[in-house]
């Protein structure tokens, strides 16, 4: 049995870990966790850039990978406590957005302003415990490829949007968003397709 599985399977030596890395009532790692573990564990491509004022609340026992030529912006927190979170090459991760793993970004990625992107959900459906203490639901979220997500845009957890999909401003994505798509609105829809044959992004028709 290795180091990792013996702290999980102790409750106690798991408890003191715990408070090793995190400060009570925290959710980001202590300062050296930062500072002296992570650089080591943590994946960076060349010319990446994590700039200074944003949050990274990353921990060595999850992945975290940022590609060539990403970069995150100011004010953006990053954190992959629950799952890992895997930014591509040239993805750009805008202003005071969130990404909360499991998260997968892809190569060539456009998240504007103020988004959230999780992987981790809250469970509510025991009522005789507080929402906090009950057991998170986590589902992989995909961006794929290519795709633009607008300011202030929600991606909820187990959604992938497609290659070269562009979401909204303001839109909540609560379900897959096909390639090659245009969807907004709360919760999405699709809006317009791109058409391979006319070479048009073409208005989706509504159903009666």
């Amino acid at each position: 049995m290795g180091l990792k599985e013996k702290v999980k399977s102790n409750k106690q030596l798991k408890k003191w870990a715990h408070w090793m890395l995190i400060p009570r009532n925290r959710y980001r790692p202590r300062w050296w966790v930062r500072a002296l573990w992570n650089p080591f564990v943590h994946k960076r491509g060349k010319n990446s850039v994590f700039s200074r004022k944003a949050r990274k609340d990353l921990f060595p026992f999850s992945p975290f990978e940022l590609g060539a030529n990403s970069f995150v912006e100011d004010f953006a927190v990053i954190n992959n406590a629950i799952g890992p979170v895997i930014i591509g090459e040239r993805t750009l991760v805008g202003i005071s957005s969130v990404i909360i793993g499991p998260v997968v970004l892809g190569n060539d990625i456009l998240i504007a302003q103020n988004c959230v992107i999780t992987g981790q959900n809250h469970n509510y459906a025991d009522i005789n415990l507080p929402i906090t203490k009950q057991k998170d639901i986590v589902k992989e979220t995909k961006i794929e490829d290519q795709a633009w997500i607008g300011a202030n845009c929600v991606v909820v957890p187990g959604v992938t949007v497609g290659k070269h999909a562009v979401v909204a401003a303001g839109s909540v994505v609560t379900k897959d968003v096909p390639p090659f798509s245009i969807v907004g609105g709360n919760p999405a829809k699709l809006i317009r397709q791109y058409n391979p044959t006319s070479k048009e992004w073409e208005r989706v028709r509504k159903s009666h």
